[in-house]
């Protein structure tokens, strides 16, 4: 069965740092793109980084560019994504999602991913 469970979440302080993980089992991540997406209350689902596992390219959206960073632990079949300097924006429900295939452009639409996890709350406020 194939399954990716999100951690890390929590609340945090503005400026503060939080490391989400997302497990895969059932399948192997070598050759999906792994992203991450956000959903905050009211707000459609926003793509915030991938990883292509085939070759460790990572891209990222504007919103998040220099603050996230996405990596990969093949041999923990895990995904990582690396949260600084966090603002209040980002609060949201955060999920990772796995795709067999990589749409180039597209890689921050939802459509274009096979598996989902559960997600995991992030919380930034003082």
């Amino acid at each position: 069965q194939v399954q990716l469970v999100e951690s890390g979440g929590g609340l945090v302080q503005p400026g503060g740092s939080l490391r989400l993980s997302c497990a895969a089992s059932g399948f192997t991540l070598t050759g999906y793109t792994i992203g991450w997406f956000r959903q905050a209350p009211g707000k459609e689902r926003e793509g915030t980084s991938c990883i292509r596992t085939s070759d460790g390219s990572t891209y990222y959206s504007d919103s998040v560019r220099g603050r996230f960073t996405i990596s990969r632990d093949n041999a923990k079949n895990t995904v990582y994504l690396q949260m600084n300097s966090l603002k209040p924006e980002d609060t949201a429900v955060y999920y990772c999602a796995a795709a067999k295939y990589w749409y180039g452009t597209m890689w921050n639409a939802p459509g274009t991913y096979d598996h989902w996890g559960q997600g995991t709350q992030v919380a930034v406020s003082s």
